[in-house]
């Protein structure tokens, strides 16, 4: 359910998070700083740099992400794990996950940051890539999704699925997709997965251009454990979010289950606003 705010620990920094690849990010961020009144008591990083703010980051309240959602990908592995809600300004192409325009960002951000939002908290995935040679197991939590691919050679990818402990399929794909609800609305959609609303709990497991095995995409409870094993030597490699790239190699083994973390946003209008906002979003207009 939305929660407010504890005002009772409120922390005294903003942080900006800032696209570098867009030059008006980082005048924006220091123009929304000015706004505040938070010149004492802030710091901008770029989304590249985000993991280095170090200190500062447990004294911080909220961050103001300026760029797209690439960026709140980028920021979330940092925010969530110290609990700091996100709020998104929009410099990119559709931000699902941002809630203000760059045109508003200025007039409104008080009323984030200085008034009474509620916080919307979304699920985290969390992906364990374990091999029987090679380095110790890798870790890495992400809001949007776990995808396991094919390189660039035209091979399909083989890919044994079990949930729970119980074998389910095997996948001859371009690829895999573990989506959040969140994601939902990302890759997985545009593989054919359904849309969840951003606040479900649920997993989503999709192949990608499937090849005579299991297409249709399933919707997980919550505290399901899937593991993807590699099967073949399709040249392949699992990423996070878009950004984590691993090389995989024949009897990998790669366990998804829902991150101790959740993503918090600030929002200041109604949840149900999301399906309206769905729309608009990605292009379809209402007669």
């Amino acid at each position: 359910m939305p929660r407010k705010p504890d005002k009772k620990k409120e922390k005294a920094f903003i942080g900006v998070v800032h696209n570098h690849l867009v030059p008006e990010a980082a005048s924006m961020g220091k123009s929304l700083i000015e706004a505040l009144g938070a010149k004492g008591e802030s710091w901008m990083s770029s989304a590249d740099e985000v993991g280095s703010v170090g200190d500062d980051l447990a004294k911080t309240r909220a961050i103001i992400t300026v760029g797209g959602d690439g960026t709140i990908l980028r920021t979330v592995r940092a925010a969530a794990p110290a609990g700091v809600p996100i709020l998104g300004v929009n410099m990119g192409r559709v931000g699902f996950m941002t809630e203000l325009k760059a045109q508003d960002a200025v007039a409104k951000v008080k009323e984030y940051i200085h008034g009474s939002p509620w916080t919307e908290e979304r699920t985290m995935l969390v992906a364990t890539l374990a091999s029987n040679s090679g380095p110790p197991k890798v870790e890495v939590h992400g809001l949007n999704d776990v995808v396991t691919s094919r390189g660039a050679m035209a091979k399909l990818l083989e890919v044994k699925a079990s949930i729970d402990g119980a074998p389910m399929t095997t996948y001859r794909a371009d690829g895999v997709i573990v989506a959040t609800a969140t994601g939902s609305t990302g890759y997985a959609l545009a593989a054919g997965g359904p849309i969840l609303h951003p606040r479900s709990q649920e997993m989503v497991l999709l192949p990608i251009a499937g090849h005579m095995c299991l297409q249709t995409p399933l919707v997980l409870v919550e505290d399901t454990a899937i593991v993807l094993h590699i099967v073949n030597d399709a040249k392949s490699f699992m990423s996070v979010d878009g950004f984590v790239a691993k090389n995989l190699k024949v009897d990998d083994r790669i366990t998804v289950r829902r991150s101790p973390h959740v993503a918090r946003f600030l929002r200041t209008g109604p949840p149900e606003t999301f399906y309206t906002m769905l729309t608009r979003r990605l292009g379809i207009v209402e007669r």
